[in-house]
């Protein structure tokens, strides 16, 4: 298994200072820190299914120092995340944000996932499913609902994010679904954004980081390319994205704290996620 280094004399300084920071909201890259790299757990979803606990250790021995879970988390019991939990603590990484469905940002849904999430150390729950909405009224009526689930997670100390995909860049009525949605949540709502899906719609992932200073605090690292066999089969760093600029705006304006490496297409999802990691890597050296 993965163990955790021992701090050097300047990396317990540097986490020192950033505590009383992070009580105030400020993310890594505040107080002067690289944000960690992670993977978000899709794309690897069959082996996840077949083999939990020897697939996220054979993540974390890749070098991957977080994972986020998707919607199959949600079937758990409170004792099988208790059982993650300790699988993450033992190989010294975390997970700081899970993907959800509609079901669970209202009544006993909501108490569910709050409940899975505190137990694996998570403390965002991020819609990436909202369902069938409809006009630009339905997507002000759901920044109102996700509005609502902010204020009840904040006294918990938990935030509630947004996952986009395709859909919500598109105007409707002169009006992008996905500035409706950051126009009517609070500051602290998570706008956890997907890259590749913001490049294939042709839209500017500069102009919309910028436009939204402190709440882009993951990133979806999805590449995506033109071209007849492109698309989404292309690993991270391979595509259309410009990477360099989108770090530099995520870091600088962002609010950026952890990047997940996502990659839907592949025939061997354990070797395209080290892949995509060592593109990161070399990216970042």
């Amino acid at each position: 298994m993965q163990t955790t280094p021992s701090l050097s004399r300047r990396d317990f300084l540097a986490l020192a200072a950033a505590a009383p920071l992070a009580a105030r909201g400020l993310s890594a890259t505040q107080v002067g820190r690289r944000p960690a790299v992670g993977l978000e757990l899709f794309s690897v979803r069959a082996e996840l299914a077949k083999d939990l606990p020897g697939t996220v250790t054979a993540v974390a021995k890749m070098g991957y120092e977080v994972v986020e879970f998707f919607s199959p988390y949600f079937t758990w019991t409170p004792a099988q995340a208790k059982d993650v939990r300790t699988l993450l603590d033992g190989l010294g990484i975390t997970c700081r944000s899970t993907h959800n469905g509609a079901a669970a940002f209202a009544g006993d849904g909501l108490k569910k996932a709050i409940e899975l999430n505190q137990i694996i150390g998570s403390s965002c729950i991020v819609m990436a499913s909202p369902g069938k909405i409809v006009g630009i009224d339905g997507w002000k009526a759901l920044a109102e609902r996700l509005t609502g689930v902010s204020e009840t997670l904040r006294p918990l100390k938990m935030m509630a994010g947004y996952h986009n995909h395709q859909y919500e860049w598109p105007a409707i009525d002169g009006q992008r679904p996905m500035d409706v949605l950051a126009a009517g949540t609070p500051k602290d709502f998570v706008l956890q954004f997907d890259v590749g899906t913001c490049i294939e719609m042709k839209q500017d992932p500069i102009a919309w980081i910028k436009a939204n200073p402190g709440r882009i605090r993951s990133l979806h690292c999805k590449d995506w390319g033109a071209g007849e066999g492109r698309g989404y089969a292309v690993a991270f760093g391979e595509g259309d994205s410009p990477w360099k600029e989108i770090f530099a705006a995520a870091e600088a304006v962002g609010g950026v704290e952890y990047y997940l490496i996502e990659q839907e297409i592949s025939t061997e999802p354990f070797k395209m996620v080290q892949h995509c990691l060592d593109n990161y890597k070399k990216m970042r050296a």
